[in-house]
Order: C-alpha cells, then sequence, then structure tokens
C-alpha cells in the first residue's frame, strides 16, 4: 500500500510541476507575442495619411491594440491587423491597405504571414475591400501602377526625427 500511495504522490507531484512549467511557458509565449505586436505597431504607426500630413497613429486609424501576432511555426507568424478608416466611406481605405502591406512586407525581419482587414462595422465596403487588401496578386498588380506606388511611397517612407 505504501508503494501505491508513493507512485500516486509522485505522478501527482510530476503533474504538478509539469502543469506550472506549462503556465510559465505559456507567460513567456504570450508576452513574446505582445512584444512583437508592438514591434509591428512602430512600424505601422509612421505610415503617412494619403490625403492628410498626419500618421495613421495620430489620425487613430491604428493603435496598438489593433495589432494581434500568433506563432504559427518556428519562428513564423501570423500578423492581424484591423485598421478603422476615419469615416465610413472612405475613399482611401483601399490605399491605406496597400501601405500598411507594402510597409510589413518591407520591414519585418522575421518569416510571416499578414491579414489586414478593416474593423468590422467601420467601413460602407469592409468585405470588398478586404478582399483587395489580402489578395497577393492584387497588391502586386497596384504596385506595378507607377502612380499608385509612388503615393504608397510617400506615404511609407520614414519620418525625418
Amino acid at each position: 500500500m505504501e508503494v501505491a500511495y508513493g507512485l500516486v504522490s509522485y505522478t501527482l507531484a510530476k503533474l504538478f510541476l509539469l502543469s506550472g512549467l506549462s503556465k510559465k511557458d505559456n507567460a513567456q509565449r504570450s508576452k513574446k507575442m505582445e512584444e512583437k505586436a508592438l514591434d509591428v505597431y512602430d512600424v505601422i504607426r509612421t505610415i503617412r495619411d494619403p490625403e492628410k500630413p498626419n500618421t495613421l497613429e495620430d489620425l487613430e486609424v491604428v493603435s496598438e491594440s489593433c495589432v494581434e501576432v500568433q506563432e504559427i511555426g518556428a519562428e513564423e507568424y501570423l500578423i492581424i491587423i484591423k485598421f478603422t478608416p476615419t469615416v465610413p466611406h472612405c475613399s482611401l481605405a483601399t490605399l491605406i491597405g496597400l501601405c500598411l502591406q507594402v510597409k510589413l512586407q518591407r520591414c519585418l525581419p522575421y518569416k510571416h504571414k499578414l491579414e489586414i482587414y478593416i474593423s468590422e462595422g467601420t467601413h460602407s465596403t469592409e468585405e470588398d475591400i478586404n478582399k483587395q487588401i489580402n489578395d497577393k496578386e492584387r497588391v502586386a498588380a497596384a504596385m506595378e501602377n507607377p502612380n499608385l506606388r509612388e503615393i504608397v511611397e510617400q506615404c511609407v517612407i520614414e519620418p525625418d526625427d
């Protein structure tokens, strides 16, 4: 009976130990994802609005809370951005999404998959725009247009400090 009690006691002790390690690993992973999300936000916050001299951060089009990062593999991440146009009929929402795509593709040093969306209920044609800005072929075609490329370049250029 003592042996059985000892085995049960040992098994429970191991289980509690592993449970604690798992919680610690999850906390570390969560902290790492939060740090990655802040890094992503630092990249996109300085993008300029196509019409105004303000940044997307100034206009509250993007915020820290609009960025989510998930680990999908060893050093590979899914980055989800939900931005909020300034008005529900914003004609430049697609261009803003394109700017987000271009700047993140250029600036992130690790392997990633991007999903960029308009925040639900904040634009009259959000479904159509979400499809456009997440379609790699459409993004590539848009960047082949010299006029559009020039506008994007002006929006994503880093500000002089």
